[in-house]
């Protein structure tokens, strides 16, 4: 099989199901930024530090695939065959968060990103996680998503956010807080 089909090249897409759509139609925006998460958060899952965290790490690259392939479902069309997204996924997170934030100080004051090249990739992924779920949320002005998509990319948000801050204290990154002017 090619990879170039040449059915995209007058600017439309299809969607699961088969209706065709612009290739700039929100749910096409939102299942194309679920990629280019999924694609940083394999930047994460490819940094040694995370070796320990590859099963999970995959995890949540799984669920984004799940996530991007309900999106890139035509409304209506529930016969697609295609994976959910459980409660279960989201208790996952909160899990990770919780034991992730036992192991780390109180946060006091808003932080400011970077200190390691691996501390970073986790605030891009965490800021791309907020315009996915910014585009999911678009979408559902104007056609049904499913809300647990929502809550999932909340969550991963968070869990990455923590995330960055743990693999900082593990490296010994002193993390800078943001002290505003006056």
């Amino acid at each position: 099989m090619k990879i170039y089909t040449k059915t995209g090249d007058s600017g439309q897409t299809s969607l699961l199901g088969g209706r065709r759509v612009s290739k700039a139609h929100l749910r096409i925006d939102a299942y194309g930024t679920v990629d280019e998460l999924n694609s940083f958060i394999g930047l994460l899952r490819d940094q040694e530090i995370n070796k320990k965290r590859e099963d999970l790490l995959k995890e949540v690259q799984d669920r984004l695939f799940t996530i991007g392939a309900t999106l890139a479902t035509e409304p209506g069309k529930e016969n697609v065959k295609k994976p959910d997204l459980h409660e279960e996924d989201l208790l996952l997170l909160e899990k990770e968060i919780d034991e992730m934030e036992s192991l780390l100080s109180p946060l006091r004051h808003f932080i400011l990103p970077g200190g390691h090249q691996t501390v970073s990739f986790c605030h891009i992924a965490r800021t791309i996680c907020r315009r996915t779920e910014r585009c999911v949320i678009d979408l559902m002005e104007i056609e049904h998503v499913d809300e647990i998509i929502v809550k999932y990319l909340n969550r991963l948000s968070d869990y990455l956010f923590v995330l960055g801050r743990l693999i900082a204290q593990e490296l010994g990154v002193e993390e800078v807080t943001w002290k505003p002017r006056m």
